[in-house]
């Protein structure tokens, strides 16, 4: 099997997005278009770095039913390396269910039973040979999403098939951000977080991303990356802290938009930019994607 770039672990599914341009509000009915496509996290991830250049290889649990199988075929005609998925014969492919209005996301629902259930069998790849052994881990970067249940994000974080890796990582959602409470501490994990989701985990109110960034870090967090919105954004590490203005633009979608700054931001530093270059570009792709110039 050829040697990936980088690892994506977790959600790999069917975003199925309702958008309508009305500003909306629970018990709405508005006209709009609904949309299918793939998504979940790591698979957003992976396909935005493949964009990039770079050559992800997906570690997650998708059925083989219908749904899966052409979700197996989407990826692997967008460059992505599927060889590495856990194919279940009797759990269904796992699907996102989202509605945004022209004043943002209003509610989304997201079904990862799949990926919960079938635990660390998604992480075989790491310790079979197929990607790595125990003996001979994995020494690249790997990008985790908060959809893996909190009993294996404890176990990556202790794991021995992980001491060599760059672990980036990612909440999902602010509903999952205290999951990732299990890799505090750990001495290469980077956090990308919005304010919100700094603020769970921290379980405190920050004013701005700097704050907020200062907070992961002084909570224990080897590095992180904050957002929000179309504010300032910020990364701190250790007694570093950096801050960058994203681009103003006319906002048409969100769900996936932070997906897009982490791995915009992560290929950036595989590519050898230094870091305010890195961070700018990556704010420059979010902003690309959420007013509709990027292709989805």
């Amino acid at each position: 099997m050829t040697t990936p770039d980088i690892l994506c672990i977790g959600s790999v599914l069917w975003d199925i997005i309702g958008r309508s341009p009305s500003a909306m509000r629970a018990g709405s009915d508005v006209p709009g278009r609904i949309t299918r496509i793939p998504g979940g996290v790591a698979m957003n991830i992976a396909m935005t770095l493949a964009n990039f250049g770079l050559r992800p290889a997906l570690l997650s649990a998708v059925g083989r039913d219908a749904e899966g199988e052409e979700l197996v075929r989407e990826a692997g005609r967008l460059g992505l390396m599927t060889e590495t998925l856990y194919r279940s014969e009797d759990l269904p492919t796992d699907s996102y269910m989202a509605v945004e209005g022209a004043n943002g996301l209003i509610a989304a629902i997201a079904d990862a039973h799949s990926l919960e259930q079938v635990g660390d069998k998604i992480l075989r790849p790491l310790s079979d040979g197929r990607i790595a052994t125990e003996a001979a881990p994995w020494a690249g970067p790997v990008a985790l999403d908060g959809n893996l249940t909190r009993d294996l994000l404890a176990r990556i974080a202790a794991s021995p098939l992980f001491r060599a890796a760059d672990l980036r990582v990612a909440p999902a959602s602010p509903g999952k951000a205290e999951r990732l409470l299990a890799l505090v501490g750990h001495p290469s994990a980077c956090f990308y977080v919005n304010r919100e989701e700094a603020g769970l985990i921290c379980q405190t109110d920050f004013a701005d991303a700097g704050s907020a960034a200062r907070g992961l870090v002084q909570r224990g967090v080897h590095r992180a990356l904050v957002t929000d919105g179309g504010r300032m954004a910020a990364e701190a590490r250790g007694d570093d802290l950096r801050t960058a203005q994203p681009p103003e633009v006319l906002v048409t979608r969100v769900t996936g938009a932070g997906d897009t700054f982490m791995a915009a931001h992560i290929a950036s530093e595989v590519q050898g930019m230094v870091p305010d270059a890195a961070l700018s570009r990556a704010l420059h792709a979010a902003a690309s994607y959420v007013s509709g110039e990027t292709p989805q």
